[in-house]
């Protein structure tokens, strides 16, 4: 058979992701593995519709496509993001339809699930036959049962295209409002004082109903906000996956994207990022800027912070990107103040939820209230946390120095209290009527004595 591996990785051949495909390749000799490098060649795909086309052809004649990436901040590379979007823009999908489809990725299952998710979302929207996913952590291909995992994933994908095999879809297409957003005046302006408000955008079009939402929240405020749009920046290119920036936050670019980065976005009191859905994100432009970001490696930057979003589309459909948007901000240690989008299809209604999104961002501004963190930020947070102090510190020295001044290396084995406590407490209840009495009478108890004294002393 001839499967097109469509790999996303900006470093090319020199990717990790790739030798995972090169073990298929040998492990299944039969079979004609063909692979184009997409993300490593994007300025000139999107440009030569000669280059395009060659891929779409090769799509088109193929039994079967193989996804293959590195996971970037929770999704697909930015250069992926774009050539998955010019399938749509230069009318390529009836190349994919029909065809089998398989996700093969690398991380550090740092949230794999929501690029996979993503990617799911994407083949079914392009009415190709998903037929699973396989999420290697980056040092996998050098463990032997790992190895066998992957050899059955492959045979699985090759077996499920030799025999046809049937295949349902996750999610349903998307449906779009056909709303054009009308707003209205803002008559109650909210004072910022001396909070500095920053707006963020892919888009510098304010006829569309984002360039409207967008300036009716701005109205919002006795102070205008800046707005600040990604495409007048100039910047270079997607995060190319160096890793040059780990050992002091210097990134391999020269387009000052690091500095206003540092002097705009890292000195603002409100951040609100607003972009336009598209496929089942936003923008490759977006995408972009949150891969770039990576030249802070996993150290929070806007710590205490109140963020926002306003999005236009169907944000409502696609809860994998709210997760991800609300994983971002958790990680970041900012206070997600929440979302505004043009769903309602009422224009007097969106004029509410902007206004009271600008009062709700002052208010808890005001008030430095940042959320307790959910799962999202927790469980992001302590995967950072044992690989920086693991396999990943001399790569990313960075990190490690911050991780340390900050105290995040906050291992339960560090509390020896706890640790005596339990050693004490796991010889008593060897006692059969210690034990009876402790998780008979005492345990729900003793669980709330603690608050019950907090609860006193207010």
């Amino acid at each position: 058979m001839k499967i097109i591996v469509l790999n996303g990785s900006p470093k090319g051949q020199m990717s990790v992701t790739m030798q995972s495909v090169h073990f298929i390749r040998k492990k299944f000799p039969r079979h004609e593995l063909k692979i184009f490098d997409i993300s490593q060649r994007i300025k000139k795909i999107e440009k030569d519709e000669t280059a395009f086309q060659e891929i779409a052809e090769e799509v088109r004649s193929s039994d079967g496509i193989l996804w293959a990436f590195p996971v970037y901040v929770m999704l697909v590379p930015s250069q992926y993001k774009r050539f998955i979007e010019l399938i749509s823009e230069k009318g390529a999908k009836d190349a994919f339809k029909n065809k089998y489809a398989a996700v093969l990725t690398t991380s550090i299952h740092y949230f794999d699930h929501t690029a996979h998710n993503y990617m799911n979302a994407v083949c079914d929207d392009l009415n190709m036959k998903y037929a699973g996913s396989f999420s290697a952590e980056m040092h996998d291909l050098l463990k032997e049962q790992e190895r066998k995992r992957l050899s059955l994933f492959a045979e699985d994908f090759f077996e499920a295209i030799e025999n046809s095999v049937p295949t349902s879809k996750s999610h349903v297409p998307l449906i779009y409002r056909d709303f054009d957003y009308i707003p209205g005046d803002a008559e109650n302006k909210v004072a910022p004082g001396s909070k500095k408000i920053v707006i963020v955008t892919d888009s510098g079009d304010s006829q569309t109903n984002l360039g409207r939402m967008i300036r009716r929240f701005s109205e919002s405020f006795s102070e205008p906000a800046e707005v600040i749009c990604l495409g007048e920046k100039n910047i270079k290119g997607g995060c190319l996956g160096c890793i040059h920036c780990g050992y002091d936050n210097e990134c391999a670019y020269h387009d000052k994207f690091s500095e206003f980065y540092n002097t705009k976005l890292k000195t603002a009191d409100i951040l609100v990022f607003a972009g336009t859905i598209r496929d089942r994100y936003l923008s490759w432009e977006w995408k972009q800027f949150f891969d770039r970001s990576f030249f802070n490696n996993h150290v929070p930057s806007y710590a205490g912070k109140q963020m926002g979003f306003i999005i236009s589309g169907p944000l409502g459909q696609i809860p994998g990107l709210r997760e991800v948007l609300e994983a971002y901000t958790e990680l970041q240690q900012a206070n997600s103040a929440g979302f505004v989008t043009d769903e309602s299809g009422d224009s007097a209604e969106t004029d509410a939820l902007l206004q009271g999104f600008a009062e709700r961002l002052v208010r808890f501004s005001g008030k430095n209230y940042v959320r307790p963190r959910t799962f999202l930020g927790v469980g992001g947070m302590k995967i950072f946390r044992d690989e920086i102090w693991g396999k990943l510190r001399f790569v990313f020295q960075a990190d490690h120095r911050f991780y340390k001044k900050h105290g995040m290396y906050d291992f339960p084995h560090k509390n020896f209290k706890t640790r005596i406590t339990n050693a004490a407490m796991m010889l008593l209840t060897m006692i059969p009527a210690f034990r009876k009495e402790m998780y008979g009478k005492m345990m729900k108890q003793k669980m709330i004595e603690p608050h019950q004294k907090v609860l006193e002393k207010e």
